[in-house]
């Protein structure tokens, strides 16, 4: 099912890029609730996750500011959300195909679908981080109503350097998270174990997505984790210094969290939000990125 390797047109590049922008923005608004309470948990070391915790969460977000309050922080994320999709599903497509090229018979192997994953991750968070600090600041905070207001107040009382406060974790984890999920959703779709011809259908592609997903998060969850905590430190009673440095704010978390409650607190929520988004997200840049450029992705 894979294509031979060969030169990428102007065309097929805007198409990654629109595909990639809207599959994100329709993936991420769709669970935009679920990301805002994750966030809240993540960065919290007093409150315990639970299911019936999460859902007093957003009952209460609705009764006390309205249900509007859910997506508190989501214009940020599509702010952020839109090129990072777009660079991340672009240049993926852009590493594959040179990872075809330089193979010896034409192909793309497991370890160069999984390297294109991680690059695309690496590529993609690089070029939008302090969007990223800005969305977790956002989601937990009511004194940031808006982006511009969101970065004034950062620059004026923390500087520059806090918007990229918890990177090296965030690249560590996206390169993990693209080169694994990538990685498992084109096995599958070159494969498609679901059907005994190559015809993949819509459930087929949905499900790839969501165990894409889930895989992905698996394994980087707790350094998502960790840059949460990095990203919001300063801001919730925490001393900026407890989470200065990836290693420091591991420990810590590990030191007076654990595992479970700390590390991967939160993860039993991922597993319903996070392959639903990555489902949606695969599926919807499938089908526009092959409406629009006329062949499909492998």
């Amino acid at each position: 099912m894979e294509e031979q390797p060969r030169s990428r047109t102007y065309h097929e590049i805007v198409s990654n890029f629109i595909s990639g922008a809207t599959a994100g923005a329709v993936a991420k608004t769709t669970i935009a609730p679920l990301d805002r309470a994750k966030i809240v948990f993540q960065v919290s070391s007093k409150r315990s996750f639970s299911y019936r915790e999460c859902g007093k969460f957003l009952l209460s977000t609705v009764r006390e500011k309205g249900v509007t309050m859910l997506w508190k922080g989501n214009s940020a994320t599509m702010v952020r959300i839109v090129p990072y999709a777009a660079i991340t599903y672009m240049s993926n497509e852009h590493y594959k195909n040179y990872f075809k090229r330089i193979s010896s018979d034409g192909t793309l192997s497991g370890v160069y679908r999984f390297a294109s994953g991680s690059l695309a991750g690496l590529t993609a968070s690089f070029s939008t981080y302090g969007l990223e600090v800005l969305r977790a600041r956002m989601a937990i905070k009511s004194e940031y109503v808006s982006i511009f207001q969101s970065l004034k107040h950062i620059l004026k009382t923390e500087g520059v350097s806090s918007l990229y406060r918890g990177i090296a974790p965030t690249l560590l984890g996206v390169s993990i998270y693209g080169g694994t999920s990538f990685y498992v959703f084109g096995t599958l779709k070159n494969a498609n174990p679901l059907s005994s011809s190559d015809e993949l259908l819509p459930e087929h592609r949905l499900l790839y997505g969501g165990l894409a997903g889930l895989c992905g998060q698996s394994i980087s969850y707790p350094l998502d984790v960790t840059r949460r905590r990095m990203q919001t430190g300063g801001i919730k009673g925490d001393h900026l210094e407890r989470y200065s440095t990836m290693w420091r704010t591991v420990t810590r978390i590990y030191k007076n969290e654990g595992l479970k409650r700390g590390l991967y607190k939160g993860l039993s929520l991922n597993f319903l939000k996070g392959p639903i988004a990555s489902s949606i997200s695969f599926t919807v840049f499938d089908y526009m990125n092959t409406f629009i450029s006329g062949h499909e992705s492998y």
